[in-house]
């Protein structure tokens, strides 16, 4: 099956990431008073303002990226069964970023339902549309799934990344645009791919 990701290579994953914000980042981020693209703008702009490491800027600018490019679409409010947004950014971004910044799109999902099981005082952080795609995804994790993910090397990060999605959700914040974070991501770019790792 071919993915959007198919043919990208280093010199281009960035321009593609940046072309899904400019083309795409106006949807309705569906039950949320901001757009997609602000949703992840938002997330990254707060953790550079707090001197959050490149690592979790990156991973909450791209935490979302696939609803873009999912073959299942977007979520809804009407939806009854998830899309697994989460794994199909990963598939995307897993060839060009460390390990970090994938987990951190592939388990932001997992993470909420972590807290929730957790931190029982999280769920009341939710949206309505967070607790309703909670609810498509699982719910609370189990003390099994919450010893399980607890085994993750990049936990902290993945926790991380969550508390920036619920936080990226306030109408009218005015945040850079995409580029301005291009640098610090093609940066995890070239040094993932030095590594040997792509």
């Amino acid at each position: 099956m071919n993915t959007p990701a198919e043919g990208l290579t280093a010199d281009t994953i960035v321009a593609f990431l940046a072309s899904i914000f400019e083309r795409r980042g106006s949807e309705e981020y569906l039950g949320e008073p901001v757009t997609m693209g602000e949703h992840m703008l938002q997330g990254a702009t707060i953790a550079e303002r707090n001197g959050q490491p490149d690592e979790i800027v990156v991973g909450a600018l791209l935490h979302d990226i696939g609803h873009f490019t999912s073959e299942f679409g977007m979520f809804t409010m009407d939806d009854t069964e998830d899309r697994h947004h989460e794994d199909a950014g990963a598939e995307v971004l897993e060839r060009f970023f460390p390990s970090v910044v994938t987990d951190c799109c592939r388990y932001h999902v997992a993470a909420k339902r972590y807290l929730c099981a957790a931190k029982p005082s999280y769920f009341d952080r939710l949206s309505e549309a967070s607790v309703h795609s909670l609810n498509l995804q699982g719910g609370p994790m189990s003390a099994q799934e919450v010893a399980e993910f607890e085994k993750n090397p990049n936990l902290k990060e993945i926790i991380a990344v969550r508390y920036l999605d619920e936080a990226g959700k306030i109408a009218g914040m005015e945040t850079p645009d995409f580029w301005h974070f291009a640098p610090k991501v093609q940066r995890l770019v070239d040094a993932h791919l030095a590594q040997g790792k792509g």
